[in-house]
């Protein structure tokens, strides 16, 4: 197996803008058959709560649908799947009263719901399509009445360089050309729209950002305490009750609409951005579950370490490896333009290759050439000569960029495409084999909430790189600064991480990520594992930089009973059975492993690509025989939010007394030196894209 020789700035640059046909573009929304003549259905209603606390965020969207017409239509809603999220509960509105779903397996659901729709009974569905959307079917929905649902997902929430991120997803990003097809889409909120997201940080936080929905309220309780909140003009009156305001009291800034025009489209991700304070300790945290009785407790361990990864400054050859299939013909000027810019900031001493992809890959530079006006002249007039067309090889793509690499010269590979391999080879393993191939880095930037997630990141991982993920609606540019910041510096490698018990009788088990790679300037690392006993233990993180190993210690406290955070142990089970679809996906898939995963899924109540949840009238639950688990665990979890909502922050420190890293943590730096290149390139294309996008909405 050919190995290049490690250096610590030899990785591999690739920004996969995936799912950004703008002719194309789709939303969630309510579902309805293409070429049919049955009537839509209506959004009445859609209201988002989303509350992030001690590491991890719930979001809560509650719907309500409506059928204008004179026959019964069934619901079939659909959105993104979010990052690392899974659905926990599925509550649908039978006689007034709330009937929360049980998790099955995925046929097994769909047969009870064709089953109990047949009779003419009332029943509801959600299912995941793979890594790309949640569907949630409802039946009946009556002529001239409404029908209400309520998903629930969660998902853990880090901050990278100081920065929180969270993400609402609305665009679907229209890389499914055969579903596109099959349905059209209402996605039209008719009445009230409302979103509310509460933070309670156990670390002082100095502003919020909404880049794509600066009309958003901002309410700072305290430093450790915000919400922001917006609605159209219909919800402000709803949010404003639930924000304990009289609407003459709600600001003009939470409407998005006025009174005559109150429709919301859910078209565009909402982003919400939080900056922690400067001056911040690195810092291990950790938030633990242990019921009353239990032996086995559930832990969630975040560790911030400090500022202490130096800079890199070195020329690198360039490799620009660029989508000319079919679909990028509206945006490949805009590629041309993005990387004349991104050669014109090339240092002295870089090279610089170009290799062209769509049903194959060819190089059009025929090796490195140096950088000076001839050479970047003559290659750009080729590159604009080109003509887009065929499908998307970006197996091909990616073979020939790692093919002729320098051991000798630290390397990066920029990869631009739109979208999802399509021609040669396709399957998961076999990108991940190349990539085993080749000890250079791989950085991927997810591009549209159709992207092949699991793909990009499943890369990344296995080339101890690591994937960021890019909506519209993210302030962009920040976004790249913070990557381009990421890496100008040394990285933490081959990360271990242990504990064991002090004097007490602590056993940890189980866990997640079974293996951790690479960490690099900012990021934070989330573990999650089981616990047995209580008392103190010691945690050791072993890992290298720059050849060098480095050794951090901490002391953990882990009790014996604490009902604060229930969640964490769906958060858990996600992790695992995230690790074993990761397995599958690498040694090929086994009966073992999915079963695995069902068994996760169906104890914890999670929705995934083997399982769904399905809700059916009380009496029928017990006809069938089917146990009530997921709805206790559900109202187990209500009840809890409901005590941390009142209670103080709490703070979730453990190595206060003695610091496992020194210094404080990292913040961002001004982007620039030899990573101007692939900011510059993301910038034009990204610009372009929106441009062109502009113009076949509007026409001109």
């Amino acid at each position: 197996m050919q190995r290049l020789r490690s250096n610590p700035i030899g990785w591999c640059v690739c920004l996969l803008l995936g799912a950004l046909v703008p002719g194309l573009a789709m939303a969630a929304g309510l579902l309805t058959l293409a070429n049919s003549n049955l009537p839509q259905l209506e959004i009445k209603e859609h209201h988002v709560n989303v509350v992030i606390e001690d590491g991890y965020a719930i979001t809560e969207v509650d719907q309500t649908f409506a059928n204008p017409h004179d026959r019964e239509l069934e619901a079939i809603y659909s959105f993104p799947v979010p990052e690392k999220a899974s659905v926990g509960e599925f509550t649908y509105w039978i006689d007034g009263k709330p009937v929360t779903g049980e998790v099955m397996r995925k046929q097994q659901a769909r047969e009870l719901y064709e089953q109990e729709k047949s009779q003419g009974r009332r029943t509801a569905l959600t299912e995941q399509d793979e890594y790309r959307s949640f569907d949630s079917r409802v039946y009946p929905v009556l002529p001239n009445d409404t029908v209400r649902i309520r998903l629930v997902y969660i998902q853990p929430v880090h901050a990278e360089l100081g920065i929180g991120r969270y993400v609402y997803p609305l665009e679907e990003g229209g890389v499914d050309e055969e579903r596109m097809a099959f349905f059209t889409y209402q996605q039209h909120v008719q009445e009230a729209f409302s979103f509310k997201l509460t933070m309670r940080s156990s670390y002082p936080i100095d502003q919020f950002l909404m880049p794509a929905h600066p009309q958003a309220q901002v309410q700072r309780s305290s430093d450790q305490e915000w919400q922001v909140s917006f609605a159209n003009s219909a919800g402000a009156a709803a949010l404003a009750d639930e924000l304990g305001q009289t609407p003459e009291q709600t600001p003009a800034s939470l409407t998005t609409a006025t009174a005559t025009a109150s429709a919301f489209t859910l078209d565009k991700d909402i982003v919400a951005y939080w900056r922690h304070q400067p001056g911040l300790p690195g810092a291990v945290d950790m938030v633990t579950y242990r019921p009353e009785g239990s032996e086995r407790g559930t832990f969630m361990l975040t560790l911030t370490p400090g500022d202490d990864l130096g800079a890199i400054t070195h020329g690198r050859d360039w490799t620009f490896v660029l989508d000319l299939s079919g679909s990028m013909a509206g945006k490949y000027h805009s590629l041309a333009e993005g990387v004349r810019k991104g050669l014109g900031k090339l240092q002295p001493g870089d090279r610089f290759r170009m290799v062209l992809f769509n049903d194959q890959a060819r190089d059009l530079t025929n090796g490195y050439v140096v950088v000076n006006d001839a050479n970047v002249t003559h290659y750009l007039q080729l590159l604009e000569a080109a003509q887009p067309d065929g499908g998307t090889n970006l197996f091909a793509g990616l073979k020939a960029a790692y093919t002729g690499l320098d051991a000798d010269r630290p390397s990066a590979v920029i990869l631009v495409t739109d979208g999802v391999a399509n021609v040669g080879v396709v399957a998961k393993k076999a990108f991940l084999e190349l990539l085993e191939q080749h000890d250079i880095r791989l950085f991927t930037f997810v591009m549209g909430n159709s992207a092949n997630r699991p793909l990009l990141e499943g890369m990344a991982k296995v080339s101890n790189g690591f994937a960021m993920n890019i909506s519209n609606s993210d302030d962009i540019s920040g976004r790249l600064v913070q990557a381009a910041d990421q890496l100008r510096h040394e990285a933490y490698r081959d990360i271990s991480l242990s504990i064991s018990g002090n004097k007490s009788s602590i056993k940890v088990r189980d866990m997640s990520p079974a293996q951790i790679g690479s960490l690099y300037r900012g990021q934070q690392l989330i573990v999650f594992g089981h616990y047995w006993g209580d008392g103190s233990a010691k945690l050791d993180i072993k890992g290298k930089v720059s050849g060098r190993d480095v050794h951090y210690r901490s002391d953990l406290k882990f009790p014996a009973t604490d009902t604060r955070n229930p969640e964490l142990e769906r958060l858990w089970a996600y992790a695992t059975i995230e690790d074993l679809q990761s397995r599958m996906d690498y040694l090929g898939h086994d009966s073992d492993s999915e079963d695995a995963i069902v068994d996760l899924a169906v104890e914890h109540g999670l929705v995934t690509p083997y399982t769904s949840m399905v809700v059916v009238e009380e009496q029928v639950f017990e006809q069938q025989g089917i146990a009530r688990n997921n709805k206790a665990r559900v109202e187990r979890e209500r009840a809890a939010r409901e005590n941390r909502a009142v209670a103080p922050v709490q703070d979730n420190r453990q190595d206060s007394a003695q610091p496992a890293f020194t210094g404080n943590r990292a913040y961002p730096r001004s982007s620039g030196g030899s990573t101007g290149p692939v900011v510059i390139l993301l910038l034009m294309i990204l610009i372009g894209i929106r441009i062109r996008s502009r113009r076949n909405t509007t026409g001109k």
